[in-house]
């Protein structure tokens, strides 16, 4: 790990990966605030939810395109590109003066994100290989998490200002983007100068990577209940205040980073299937303990579950996008991986909201977990691989 950071790439691509936690849940905490403020626009309450998931709706329609487009003419560009376009878009909403313009802003935030995982990802592909790829994956949840923390508590804090306070956060992205103009290799080539027969791709890693694509697409479908609505949930148990979704948002990314930090080991131990089937049971816990006892303590430790979870889901995920695909199609494969990741964030709310409206919270919270149950027997059965040199025991 400490020979991965030493490594002025690794770097650049973790502060670029620190980016796309922030794309959604960083206004979580305001929604309630910002509602307020464009009150009296027409569904105000349905547009300022949709602030949060709108970025996902551009990432899932383009990350393909994306992903392919890094393949053909190059993945450095396209990053650097896509973080700059970050930054303004980010902080577009500071200023523009209706709900629906900010909404407008965020739909160009989402085609930034969808340059810049695509991209990002892919280069992790061709820069690290086997086990290294692996440690890796692991610490770049644990440092978006850890960044992440300290950056959703910050914006928690700013909401209790202003709801629009929180929209500046988004300018780090320029302060980013030097760093990755100089420390990534100006001589990344396109999937036409890379080998085909020199791919490790597997023989059928279409079929997995269908598998993988539709059990992402349902992991965020279920995962962004919380950014989404938290804050009605929390004021539902007598906790309104921002600062208190600041901190159940905050306990989740603390218990993914701390996670994550281990997911290489936990790989090695449980094979590509039994990782995030210990992953989709994390965040089944957590759902099911916001259902049967809604008070603010056991919902922060229901969080803590849900971000364990995502700790080893998300590395497995995206390692699987590009450890399976061949090395000229890992922009592809990681644009697939990408686009049910948002598509699943961007239909969360509609698929939650008139679940609470007719169930209530728990109801919705114990179904939920149910589903994620159900989902953690379908990875282990279905993602099992005849040969999985990555379950092998952890040498004494």
């Amino acid at each position: 790990m400490l020979s991965l950071l030493k490594d002025s790439r690794a770097v650049a691509l973790l502060l670029a990966a620190s980016l796309t936690i922030l794309s959604n849940s960083l206004i979580s905490p305001s929604l309630p605030g910002i509602e307020a403020r464009f009150a009296d626009e027409e569904n105000a309450a349905l547009l300022a939810r949709l602030l949060v998931t709108a970025p996902s709706l551009m990432v899932a329609i383009l990350a393909p395109f994306a992903g392919a487009l890094a393949d053909r003419f190059g993945r450095r560009l396209q990053l650097l590109a896509g973080v700059a376009l970050f930054a303004i878009a980010g902080t577009a909403g500071l200023y523009l003066p209706t709900l629906k313009l900010v909404l407008f802003s965020r739909l160009f935030l989402g085609v930034a994100v969808a340059m810049i995982m695509t991209a990002q990802t892919a280069l992790i592909g061709d820069y690290f290989k086997g086990e290294k790829r692996g440690t890796f994956m692991g610490l770049q949840i644990a440092a978006t998490n850890f960044g992440g923390l300290i950056l959703l508590m910050l914006a928690g804090w700013l909401a209790a200002f202003s709801p629009l306070a929180p929209f500046a956060i988004y300018g780090i992205a320029l302060v980013y983007l030097p760093i990755m103009m100089l420390t990534l290799e100006k001589s990344d080539r396109s999937a036409s100068q890379i080998e085909p027969a020199a791919s490790e791709g597997e023989a059928n890693w279409v079929a997995t990577l269908v598998l993988v694509v539709l059990l992402a697409g349902l992991c965020f479908l279920c995962f962004y209940l919380l950014p989404t609505q938290a804050p009605y949930f929390l004021a539902s148990i007598n906790h309104p205040e921002p600062q208190a979704a600041g901190m159940l948002m905050g306990a989740m990314t603390l218990a993914g980073g701390i996670v994550s930090l281990f997911f290489g080991r936990v790989r090695m131990r449980l094979g590509r299937s039994g990782t995030p089937a210990l992953g989709f049971l994390g965040f089944a816990t957590g759902f099911y303990l916001f259902g049967i006892a809604p008070s603010f303590a056991l919902t922060l430790i229901g969080a803590a579950f849900i971000g364990a979870g995502g700790g080893l889901l998300m590395p497995t995920f995206l390692g699987l996008a590009v450890g399976i695909a061949p090395a000229h199609r890992r922009g592809l494969a990681a644009g697939a991986i990408t686009t049910s990741i948002f598509l699943g964030q961007f239909l969360s709310p509609f698929a939650s909201t008139p679940l609470i409206a007719s169930l209530g919270y728990a109801t919705t919270f114990l179904a939920t977990g149910a589903l994620l149950t159900l989902l953690a027997l379908v990875a282990l059965i279905g993602l099992r691989a005849p040969r999985d040199p990555a379950a092998r025991p952890l040498p004494v």
